[in-house]
């Protein structure tokens, strides 16, 4: 059978369409709906083929070895070149090895006292405010704070001094990499240097075992060679966004739901009412796993990912040639023979109608490394949280969605928060 032609929309070459096509959905629907699940186009001089839908996205991830990881230039830049995001072949998976100690199940284990304990002292902290509180906020600290303490070990202090320079450096990700002074980039940039400074300095100090940080300990190069403290250094600044960034979008986006359909908190307060605290890993938790399922479902914490083919690959009937960037869009797609997509109903994921397979944190080789620490969070968050604290929401606030670097409400999910 004869590929089909690659559809092409053109190039879009102005600044503002291209941030529009990554920040409204709506933007790059308009090209899905007219050129179907493949097709592809010119992003600032950039040839990209755009993917969605099961099938394609399939078929992508079924010929890996002709496929090695992409990013744009300012998160290139950002993340380092030293950085396994950055490396293919063995050098990526000799990192991602060493890496992934810190996300195994005996870790897992090891952290989650110390992330009940940070759950706890959000929610005194929630019910202490005399006003109403950025739920959103709270939870990219309290999901830096995870990452920070239980993993690298940090006391309180030094923890927030890294956050602030952390949110420097997350906010200019996905910029236009010009390094001129007083732009976010270039504030980005100057975060980054003293970022890994103080990263250095952890790998380097007597404490530095702290945490799960003697997981690192052999760590091993493709070629066999120790890691040196400017290589982890790099690994841990991906390790802070990976950890990070999905979580805290994850949790968001899960409180936002549960909040704007009561009737579904309700539903799921049943089940966890009956949860022990602190939590049991081996506890069944049939309805908040189709919850945040579902959440997943209509805003993954990961939108989408890059991947560049080495050789042509073949998507359904489309053959896409050599060296494209390939942005695989995971956002959630209504189509007319499913029209309860567009609400939230947690209980598809039970009643089997929903035969989907879903992608929130990316997929291949190169799923997102926090992916295992964020469930862990989210299922400990939804526990501790809702079972012990009725949150309301406050009025006249915009509930509509940030979309980069990961999807979080504009207003920050502003709520008041008292004993149950």
């Amino acid at each position: 059978m004869t590929a089909a032609t690659l559809p092409s929309t053109g190039a879009v070459t102005g600044l503002k369409e291209t941030l529009d096509f990554f920040n409204d959905p709506a933007f790059a629907q308009r090209r899905f709906d007219t050129h179907g699940d493949v097709f592809e186009t010119k992003l600032l001089a950039q040839r990209i083929v755009f993917i969605r839908g099961e099938r394609a996205i399939t078929d992508l991830l079924k010929q890996s070895e002709a496929l090695e990881g992409w990013w744009p230039e300012s998160v290139r830049q950002l993340l380092g070149s030293r950085s396994l995001a950055n490396r293919s072949g063995e050098g990526h998976k000799a990192r991602r090895r060493v890496v992934g100690q810190l996300f195994s199940s005996a870790a897992l284990s090891r952290y989650t006292p110390s992330i009940q304990t940070l759950v706890e002292q959000l929610g005194d902290d929630l019910c202490a405010a005399k006003a109403a509180v950025p739920l959103a906020v709270r939870m990219r600290r309290f999901a830096f704070a995870v990452i920070a303490t239980t993993v690298l070990g940090l006391e309180a202090d030094r923890r927030d001094a890294l956050f602030t320079d952390f949110e420097i450096w997350t906010r200019a990700l996905f910029s236009i990499p010009m390094a001129i002074p007083g732009t976010p980039f270039a504030k980005a940039m100057a975060a980054r240097q003293r970022l890994l400074e103080q990263l250095t300095a952890v790998l380097q100090s007597n404490q530095s075992r702290g945490g799960g940080l003697d997981l690192l300990s052999g760590g091993l190069d493709e070629a066999g060679i120790p890691l040196d403290d400017d290589d982890l250094a790099e690994q841990l600044l991906l390790l802070l966004f990976a950890g990070y960034e999905t979580t805290a979008s994850s949790l968001s986006c899960l409180f936002r739901a549960l909040l704007l359909n009561p009737t579904v908190e309700t539903w799921l307060l049943e089940e966890l009412r009956t949860s022990p605290w602190p939590f049991e890993a081996s506890q069944r938790s049939p309805r908040l796993d189709a919850t945040v399922l579902e959440v997943m479902r209509q805003t993954p914490p990961v939108g989408g990912f890059f991947r560049r083919n080495r050789q042509a690959v073949q998507l359904g009937e489309v053959e896409v040639p050599e060296d494209r960037v390939i942005q695989v869009v995971l956002s959630s797609s209504t189509h007319a023979d499913a029209d309860d997509l567009e609400q939230f109903r947690p209980q598809r994921h039970l009643d089997g109608s929903f035969k989907q397979t879903l992608l929130p944190f990316g997929g291949g080789e190169r799923v997102c490394l926090g992916k295992a620490l964020a469930e862990l969070e989210i299922r400990l968050m939804a526990v501790g949280l809702l079972r012990t604290l009725k949150l309301e929401l406050e009025p006249n606030q915009d509930f509509s969605l940030q979309l980069i670097p990961s999807p979080t409400p504009r207003d920050g999910l502003l709520v008041t928060a008292t004993r149950r």
